[in-house]
């Protein structure tokens, strides 16, 4: 099971007795379906009442992709994408594309032609599938990508055939996406009305990548249903998720306003990404919220380590700990090379990982960071769709603790706005 701790924190429970009316009243908000943004709470429930049916197409499409294609190009940006990459990473580690299996590379992330231009070349003779994924179809990101995506797999298939290789998620019944994709003949998957993007991994959005990736999605599944009935109290002194809410704006009260997500596994790293707009998203507004950032060490101990030590005293950590790792390495004797570490000889290196973990945290707390913990079984399936539901339901919890919707993003339209005026204008500056 999921674990919360604080002790490193410098928060005490008295505190937390605090706060218990505000978070009491966030959950009723919550779970009544009454506070801010609350069209957009589905993900609350879906754990106990998804879509059987649906998830069941899911697995049956995942294995037609795997046998029919090395390649899945998942064409998204923001929740419609880095849900599906945090998992895979997660469970399948940072080398996955290089394992036997389905190759996953993500477009539509970026407006880069290099990247696209260099990922196609190199998918261009290999057997491809597509999963385009967008609410509207009118995101500009993926609609461009997905642009060259078609061109390609029409002209290396056909359009009879490619329309048999492209999958849509998005709205069930309207937008861009899903007249194109019902005029086209492609498969769809509905993103649900009531989901926004960056709580949607536990939809099509983040399922079917992460089936065609060979997770086990029943298992996420059941791991975020075993997570919602564990943080389903509203005391907050018996629910770990609420406490995690409530000590974030506990911290901010204190003027640390930027919280750093830390792993020492790098198979976390775009599940800190995903972390970063959900929080950033959710809570970022009305010059309100807390800066999300990350780091992954033992590597950024190296470059970010000296100023989270010693500089300005605004931050606080969260730090992802995973209790044993897939694999063990015991590190060989190199005693007669006179390395000066002879008291590695024997020693496995997930040990010598968990000592940098509590050395650096003795260390950072002395140093006037607040720590915060949160353990995390192993990197399987039950164990990421824990962690994606505390954090989601976490999330939704301190926005409302904070006064925020939690649920829109009005801010993200206005670099919008601004692009599509230069985009359309005759003279652009260049």
């Amino acid at each position: 099971m999921l674990k919360f701790s604080y002790e490193n924190s410098g928060i005490t429970q008295n505190e937390l007795v605090a706060y218990f009316e505000s978070v009491s009243n966030a959950h009723k908000a919550l779970h009544g379906k009454t506070g801010a943004g609350n069209e957009f709470t589905g993900w609350v429930d879906l754990p106990s009442n998804y879509d059987r049916e649906e998830c069941e197409r899911i697995r049956q499409t995942a294995e037609i992709i795997r046998g029919n294609s090395d390649v899945l190009l998942v064409c998204g940006i923001g929740g419609s994408y880095l849900g599906a990459r945090a998992g895979i990473e997660f469970l399948k580690g940072n080398f996955h594309n290089h394992k036997q299996g389905v190759q996953v590379y993500f477009i539509g992330n970026n407006l880069s032609p290099d990247y696209l231009g260099d990922l196609l070349d190199y998918v261009r003779d290999k057997r491809i599938s597509v999963c385009v994924v967008s609410k509207s179809g009118t995101t500009l990101e993926p609609a461009a990508a997905f642009r060259f995506a078609r061109e390609l797999m029409e002209s290396k298939y056909g359009k009879t055939e490619a329309a048999e290789r492209i999958y849509a998620i998005t709205d069930r019944e309207k937008g861009a996406l899903k007249k194109l994709a019902d005029a086209s003949g492609y498969a769809t998957f509905a993103v649900p009305d009531d989901i926004g993007g960056r709580y949607s991994v536990l939809t099509a959005v983040g399922l079917l990548p992460l089936a065609v990736a060979g997770a086990d999605i029943a298992q996420i599944l059941e791991g975020a249903q075993t997570a919602a009935e564990n943080f389903s109290d509203e005391n907050v002194l018996n629910n770990m998720c609420y406490q995690y809410a409530a000590i974030r704006n506990i911290l901010l009260g204190r003027g640390k306003n930027i919280e750093i997500l830390a792993g020492f596994e790098p198979s976390l790293r775009f599940f800190a990404e995903w972390w970063k707009q959900l929080f950033g998203e959710s809570e970022g507004k009305n010059h309100k919220g807390i800066f999300p950032a990350s780091v992954e060490f033992s590597t950024d101990l190296h470059s970010l380590g000296q100023y989270i030590q010693d500089g300005t005293r605004n931050i606080f950590e969260t730090v992802l700990k995973i209790g044993s790792p897939n694999r063990e390495m015991v590190i060989p004797s190199n005693s007669k090379d006179g390395d000066g570490l002879d008291f590695l000889d024997g020693k496995n290196m997930s040990f010598v990982n968990e000592m940098a973990r509590q050395g650096t945290v003795q260390a950072h707390e002395a140093g006037g960071v607040p720590n915060l913990l949160v353990e995390i079984p192993k990197r399987d399936e039950n164990s990421f769709g824990q962690l994606v539901y505390f954090f989601e339901k976490a999330c939704a919890i301190s926005g409302y603790l904070l006064g925020v919707n939690p649920f829109d993003q009005p801010g993200v339209e206005e670099y919008k706005k601004k692009m599509y005026a230069l985009l359309k204008s005759k003279n652009p500056v260049l």
